[in-house]
């Protein structure tokens, strides 16, 4: 059997990280955007002026851990509570997993062909960014 996979393309990858730049901007959260494909590898990212530098790793790993999971970074923060079914997963995956707001799956007719990540500001900064982006995909 043969699986076709759909994936983020680098002109996508372009479009949503405008759009993140372009809501940064608006609330005055300088960021780290990233987006990475279906298979979870990076496709682009970039990092504002006066963004900080150790988040662009964070930006990176959130947009991996929303495609590792299929699932927003913000609602795995959720479940990844002390007591909750996922507490310690930010242990998995080599440290990887960001269990921070602004990591989003990006989808197509349903599918998961990518996700988004940005850091740089507070969770709901960031969160927002992260919308922005997902709605210009």
């Amino acid at each position: 059997m043969t699986i076709r996979l759909e994936s983020v393309s680098l002109e996508d990858a372009q479009r949503v990280i405008a759009a993140a730049q372009a809501k940064a901007e608006e609330i005055g959260s300088p960021s780290n955007i990233a987006v990475v494909d279906a298979g979870a590898n990076l496709v682009s990212n970039i990092r504002m002026d006066n963004a900080w530098v150790g988040s662009v790793d964070i930006s990176i790993n959130k947009a991996f851990t929303a495609r590792a999971f299929d699932i927003a970074t913000k609602d795995l923060a959720e479940n990844a509570q002390p007591g909750e079914q996922f507490y310690g997963i930010q242990h998995s995956n080599h440290g990887r997993v960001m269990v921070f707001a602004g990591g989003i799956p990006l989808r197509r007719d349903g599918l998961v062909v990518g996700a988004v990540g940005v850091s740089g500001g507070s969770g709901e900064q960031d969160q927002t960014v992260a919308e922005a982006a997902v709605a210009a995909f």
